[in-house]
């Protein structure tokens, strides 16, 4: 399985998307550089998917705009 995340800067509440194949070692790598939380996930079978997925979503305002709105209670 690959994954498209977000992640949340918990002092200033900035986001990162990012993408891959470890989502939970990648987390982890995260976590250990800076105070992140992952508050999203989404799988894929295929890396192609996922990068491409990652890629709308910080190209197009339109796919990050959509995501913002369904996790709006996460991001408070």
């Amino acid at each position: 399985m690959y994954y498209v995340y977000v992640l949340k800067n918990k002092d200033n509440g900035s986001l990162y998307i990012g993408s891959s194949g470890n989502l939970e070692e990648r987390v982890k790598q995260h976590v250990s550089v800076k105070k992140v939380e992952l508050i999203y996930y989404e799988a894929y079978l295929s890396k192609e998917d996922a990068k491409r997925r990652e890629r709308k979503l910080k190209l197009y305002g339109s796919a990050w705009r959509g995501l913002k709105q369904r996790l709006k209670d996460a991001l408070r």
